[in-house]
């Protein structure tokens, strides 16, 4: 058995939002939804990427992402318990990314 090793851990010393990260941080604010309803405690996460190279991880995008939602909505990223992810192939301009945040139930899943 093997201890998982957080993104934390993996990188010596500070890191800093490049000036993409900056312009992208703020065009999704932009377009989030104002009223959207975190619930508290435990919750889970639907994560759709519409992108269109093949060649496109699917798990890069979760950590930005993730933290702009976590920002943006104030709730903690550590409380999510569940995750899916899905990579859609799409047309070059037509890239999206739509999510879920919802309650998680350990006994439903």
């Amino acid at each position: 058995m093997i201890k998982p090793l957080s993104v934390n851990r993996c990188w010596q010393g500070r890191r800093f939002k490049t000036p993409e990260y900056k312009k992208y941080e703020a065009k999704i604010v932009e377009l989030l939804p104002e009223n959207l309803e975190i619930p508290s405690g435990p919750l889970q996460i639907t994560l759709i990427w519409g992108v269109s190279s093949s060649l496109s991880d699917w798990d890069n995008p979760i950590k930005p992402f993730q933290d702009i939602l976590q920002m943006y909505y104030q709730f903690n990223d550590r409380d999510i318990y569940r995750a899916t992810v899905i990579k859609q192939l799409v047309k070059k301009g037509e890239e999206f990314i739509e999510f879920i945040i919802e309650e998680y139930n350990e006994k439903e899943n």
